[in-house]
């Protein structure tokens, strides 16, 4: 039982270590969304010039072969699928996964994000690109989808730390800012925002959960038994 105890505090000493660093970083990445935020307020109808020069070569290269990606991605990254199917659905898979932790910390990481995006559109107000494929609501910085894409990538990446959960995952958020701005309804510096702080939020978020998330990780899943997959499956 002591040596259980010791092992345990051990655990937790290291993983109050381990998230230091990350920890810093997601600061240091809302804190730049946070200055991008107030300079843009500043100048809500005026883009800067790599946003300008972006959405130029943008809309010089579209054509049907990137738009139907595009807008498959729209889909995905906002409104009742995105906000609402999609998050849902993950929380549903963890829960029967039985990682109710997980579900409980990816479910706070998507609500906060998509508060702080709604929050800083109000406050910031800035004006979409006039050039837009699709219809969206008004507010422009950060880009609501590319920060749901973010939030998401990054906190499965933390609940299932695989490599290629963190490549595809990137991929997808990428793709996200990429199709956001190849559509018009934002500017290259709308999806940064977005990106920094979708991840921002998923990291401080894991920080308080780490040791719980960890801990959970290591029981045994849910169907499998003895080792060796369950023959009802």
């Amino acid at each position: 039982m002591t040596d259980h105890r010791v092992d345990t505090g051990d655990l937790q000493q290291a993983h109050t270590i381990a998230r230091f660093w990350p920890v810093v970083s997601a600061s240091v990445a809302l804190a730049l969304v946070l200055i991008m935020a107030g300079i843009i307020a500043l100048r809500p109808n005026e883009p800067f010039a790599i946003d300008l020069r972006w959405m130029g070569e943008v809309v010089e290269h579209r054509s049907p072969f990137w738009t139907v990606p595009a807008l498959i991605m729209d889909t995905l990254g906002g409104g009742l699928i995105g906000v609402v199917i999609i998050p849902v659905g993950i929380v549903v898979v963890l829960l029967l996964f039985r990682r109710p932790w997980a579900a409980l910390y990816y479910a706070i990481s998507a609500a906060l994000s998509a508060g702080a995006v709604q929050l800083l559109k109000v406050t910031v107000g800035r004006a979409r690109p006039e050039d837009m494929l699709v219809q969206s609501d008004p507010g422009s910085f950060p880009s609501g989808h590319t920060a749901n894409a973010a939030t998401t990538a990054v906190a499965l990446a933390i609940i299932f730390p695989r490599v290629w959960v963190w490549v595809v995952g990137s991929a997808y958020a990428l793709a996200m800012a990429l199709s956001r701005t190849y559509l018009g309804a934002h500017w290259l510096s709308d999806t940064i925002g977005g990106l920094l702080l979708g991840a921002g939020v998923a990291v401080l978020v894991w920080a308080p959960l780490a040791y719980k998330l960890a801990a959970e990780s290591t029981r045994p899943h849910p169907f499998v038994l003895s080792g060796k997959p369950s023959p009802t499956l």
